[in-house]
């Protein structure tokens, strides 16, 4: 193949030539089955590594034919990154051109065979460096068992009539173009020019120390949690169960910013020995699942705030924080429909005024996420996380035998008490959740497509949250999100002191940095929730019309 001569800088490196593969034939190679992605101008195929993922699945499953450099980079240690080498099978040359992954509904043109040979080869346009759009009748002749399904399947029984849904797609126009117009051009050079820029940050902040963890910071956190805990027990055996409870919520919500550090190998840096301290506080001392958390924030940080995939947004009936979660999308992480039925309209109709109400009970639903992960087995069953499985349900063991028998059963007098021991608790660890959802509810949805680069999409969909350093640790570094998701290893007893390079960042490449207060963060993702409530209002009575106009034909 052409190219097999030459060796990038990479290569020398490991000792190997890797061929010069064009994005046709990755292309070809990827509507063959594969699984590529593009990593420092590699190409990677990693079906052999899809099962054994400690982050799971589908963070790779998005990246497929799209360059995942800086994915990688930003979410993987240097001994990960330096493991990926054993995938690469060939080499780019230029800057590659994102692809729609299969996930998200890309499609790509198959190798061409040619009944006058034996041996396939590839369409003549093989300088094409995206997934050209193909007719229905292509897709029926390629995969006719699977356009058989489909068209069996019935559409879902939320689907929306035909004026619903041209009135979400105006929206979505919409917002497509008021993203365009506040954020930095899609082009090839604009983008190329921001990663670069993005890259030289990195390197500044590596320069700077700011990715070594300060231990001090983590000895203060572990005295705080000792003098937590301690008062947890102090009013428990004096019988001031609800005071009890109220330190023991506390507990658990400063708990959680550690697991979240761990869980992105923000202290070690090592992959097991952070693993294992996130498990230990999430599991052991929080009754949470790291190993959930871990598959579902994973892909949170890859399609940040897309209502088709991130499931930090997908929350029906609950809450809807875009106007597309109406029209009855499906879920690639759930692999389901979000229907937006009966109790959707209901929750979504109140849920500016029922946001705050519903965070209280946040914690419960984190329980029963956590139990169905470990129990069915949804984390890697191989592999180096294998064993995570088993270290997580010995912790749940231990957690529900310290809390709901030692605690619970043992120690507080009556079942009203205990029931209130549990909801105090459980609600004074509210906080936590609407710390997640502010940096994210109020922030665009839209989708811009793959030409938008990494750091430009998460300033997009990311805010940051004011408040005073004296605050920094109520807060746990959770304020600091679009930091955070710009450099998710970053620990965060540095993330304040990396914030004026961020915003300098920001400014040199013409990109937005949203910085709100806590109360006007609040503002803003109420504001965005009763915005969703009026969308629905207005598709009810859409179809409302819809419906009085049929039976008025008959």
């Amino acid at each position: 193949m052409a190219g097999t001569d030459i060796k990038s800088d990479a290569d020398q490196k490991v000792g190997r030539t890797y061929p010069l593969l064009s994005p046709r034939e990755v292309e070809a190679l990827i509507a063959e089955g594969r699984s590529l992605i593009i990593v420092d101008q590699h190409v990677l195929k990693v079906d052999a590594w899809l099962p054994y993922h400690p982050g799971g699945n589908k963070a790779i499953q998005h990246m497929v034919g799209r360059d995942a450099t800086d994915e990688v980079n930003g979410l993987h240690s240097a001994e990960a990154r330096a493991m990926m080498e054993r995938y690469r099978i060939g080499r780019i040359e230029g800057r590659w051109q994102n692809l729609l992954p299969p996930i998200q509904g890309g499609r790509f043109r198959p190798r061409v065979v040619d009944t006058d040979k034996t041996s396939p080869s590839l369409s003549s346009s093989d300088s094409s460096r995206t997934a050209s759009p193909v007719s229905d009748k292509d897709v029926r002749q390629r995969r006719p068992a699977a356009a058989a399904a489909a068209a069996a399947t019935p559409p879902p029984a939320n689907t929306l009539p035909p004026d619903g849904l041209a009135h979400l797609d105006a929206l979505t126009k919409q917002e497509i173009s008021l993203d365009l117009s506040k954020y930095p051009a899609l082009d090839a050079a604009t983008q190329s020019a921001i990663i670069a820029k993005y890259r030289l940050l990195h390197a500044r902040i590596q320069s700077e120390g700011l990715f070594d963890c300060n231990y001090t910071a983590y000895a203060i956190e572990c005295v705080r949690y000792a003098l937590l805990f301690a008062l947890v027990l102090a009013f428990l055996r004096i019988k001031w169960f609800a005071t009890s409870a109220f330190f023991l919520g506390v507990f658990w919500h400063q708990l959680v910013f550690t697991a979240h550090d761990a869980g992105h190998m923000g202290i070690t840096h090592s992959f097991q020995v952070d693993t294992a301290i996130g498990i230990f506080v999430a599991d052991f001392l929080g009754g949470l699942s790291l190993g959930w958390w871990k598959r579902s924030h994973n892909v949170h940080h890859i399609v940040t705030n897309a209502p088709e995939h991130d499931p930090d947004i997908e929350h029906l009936p609950f809450f809807a924080v875009s106007h597309r979660l109406l029209g009855g999308l499906r879920s690639t992480y759930y692999e389901r429909v979000m229907e937006y039925d009966a109790a959707a309209r209901f929750f979504v109709g109140l849920q500016a005024y029922l946001y705050h109400f519903i965070l209280l009970f946040g914690r419960f639903n984190l329980y029963r996420l956590s139990w169905e992960y470990i129990l069915l087995g949804l984390g890697p069953r191989k592999g180096p996380a294998a064993w995570h499985r088993w270290l997580e349900l010995a912790g749940q063991v231990f957690f529900w035998t310290w809390f709901g028998y030692g605690i619970l059963y043992c120690s507080v007098d009556t079942n009203w008490q205990r029931a209130v021991y549990v909801l105090v608790s459980h609600v004074v660890t509210a906080p936590l959740h609407l710390q997640i959802t502010l940096s994210h509810f109020a922030m665009s949805t839209a989708d811009l497509g793959p030409d938008e680069s990494f750091p430009q999409r998460m300033l997009r969909t990311t805010m940051d949250v004011d408040c005073p350093a004296w605050l920094d640790w109520f807060h746990g570094g959770l304020q600091f999100q679009a930091i955070h998701h710009l450099y998710p290893r970053l620990p965060r007893h540095n993330l304040r002191r990396t914030q004026r390079l961020v915003q300098g960042f920001c400014e040199e490449a013409g990109i937005p940095y949203a910085l709100y207060g806590f109360v006007d963060g609040n503002r803003e993702v109420l504001g965005r929730l009763g915005e969703v409530a009026r969308q629905a209002a207005i598709l009810k009575k859409c179809q409302g019309v819809v419906v009085r106009g049929e039976m008025g034909a008959h």
